[in-house]
C-alpha cells in the first residue's frame, strides 16, 4: 500500500511538470499601443523557419481568463496546439491574447433579469467604436502580420463565451481578413450578419446553457444562413456553458479549420 501512495505521490508532480512544459512553448509577449498594454502568448511552429509562410490562428478567451498576468488566457484551449500531432500535421503561428479584467472583447452590454437567479440577457451593439480591447487586438493583428511571413488565404479565429462574441466582431471589423471562424457559446447581432459572409463559421453551444442562453448562437446561424453564407452549427443537447469541451474533442474540429482557404481578393461585406 506504501508503494501505491508513493508512486501517486511521485506522479502527480511529474505529470504536471509536463503540462506546464507544453504550454511554456507559448512565449510571453506585450504590446503597447496608445498607452493601453495588452498581453499575448504565442506559439511558433516546431523548426521554425521565417523564410515560410504559415497560418495563424488567433484565440480569444472568455470573461474568466481576463486579467494581466498573461498566464489565465491558456486555461481553455491551448492544449489543443501544443500536441505533438497537431504540431507535425498544422504548423502554424498561435495567438492567445488578454483581455484586461476591466474591459471586455466585443461592444455587449449584459443585463440580469430579476434579482435573485436572474438570467442575463446580451444586448450587442451593431456599431460604435470598438472597445480599448478590441482596438488591442485589431493592432495586434495588424503587428502579427507585419513582423511574420502569415499566409492571407489562412487566418483564422477562435473564441468561447465572451470571446465567441469577440470572434463575430473581430471579423466584422476585420473585413477579407479571415478565411474562418469558430466561435463557441457566444453570439452577435444578426444585423451584422451580412458583413460576415465572406468567413466559413462553425458554430457551437450547448443547449442547456443558463449562462449565455444559446438563442445567441442560433439566431446569428439562422441570419448568417439565411444570406447564403458557408456556417455549420453544432448544437449540443447535455451541455451547458462549457460547451467548448466537447467542441475542443470534435476529431474534425482542426482538420475543417486548417481546409478553410480565403479566396484571393474575397472579403465580407
Amino acid at each position: 500500500m506504501k508503494k501505491y501512495c508513493l508512486l501517486i505521490l511521485l506522479f502527480i508532480p511529474i505529470g504536471t511538470l509536463i503540462q506546464a512544459q507544453d504550454l511554456s512553448l507559448f512565449k510571453k509577449e506585450w504590446i503597447i499601443q496608445n498607452g493601453d498594454t495588452l498581453p499575448y502568448r504565442i506559439l511558433l511552429p516546431d523548426a521554425y523557419d521565417s523564410s515560410r509562410s504559415y497560418p495563424l490562428v488567433l484565440f480569444l478567451h472568455g470573461r474568466g481568463e481576463s486579467g494581466s498576468d498573461n498566464e489565465k488566457q491558456l486555461t481553455h484551449g491551448a492544449k489543443l496546439f501544443v500536441t505533438d500531432s497537431f504540431r507535425k500535421k498544422h504548423p502554424a503561428i498561435v495567438v492567445f491574447p488578454q483581455c484586461p479584467a476591466n474591459n471586455y472583447w466585443s461592444n455587449v452590454q449584459a443585463v440580469t433579469e430579476g434579482r435573485k437567479n436572474g438570467k442575463r440577457v446580451f444586448y450587442f451593439i451593431p456599431g460604435g467604436e470598438p472597445t480599448r480591447a478590441m482596438q488591442g487586438v485589431m493592432g495586434l493583428m495588424e503587428n502579427l502580420q507585419a513582423r511574420f511571413r502569415i499566409n492571407r488565404q489562412q487566418v483564422y479565429v477562435m473564441g468561447l463565451s465572451m470571446g465567441g462574441m469577440g470572434t463575430f466582431e473581430l471579423v466584422r471589423r476585420m473585413p477579407g481578413t479571415f478565411a474562418a471562424a469558430i466561435p463557441i457559446c457566444g453570439g452577435a447581432n444578426p444585423a451584422t450578419a451580412s458583413k460576415l459572409t465572406g468567413t466559413s463559421w462553425w458554430v457551437f453551444h450547448g443547449e442547456k446553457d443558463d449562462v449565455v442562453l444559446p438563442v445567441n448562437s442560433i439566431q446569428m446561424v439562422n441570419a448568417l444562413r439565411k444570406l447564403k453564407a458557408k456556417v455549420k452549427f453544432t448544437l449540443y443537447p447535455e451541455a451547458n456553458h462549457n460547451s467548448w469541451d466537447p467542441a475542443f474533442a470534435e476529431p474534425e474540429l482542426m482538420k475543417w479549420l486548417f481546409s478553410q482557404r480565403k479566396k484571393p481578393g474575397s472579403s465580407n461585406k
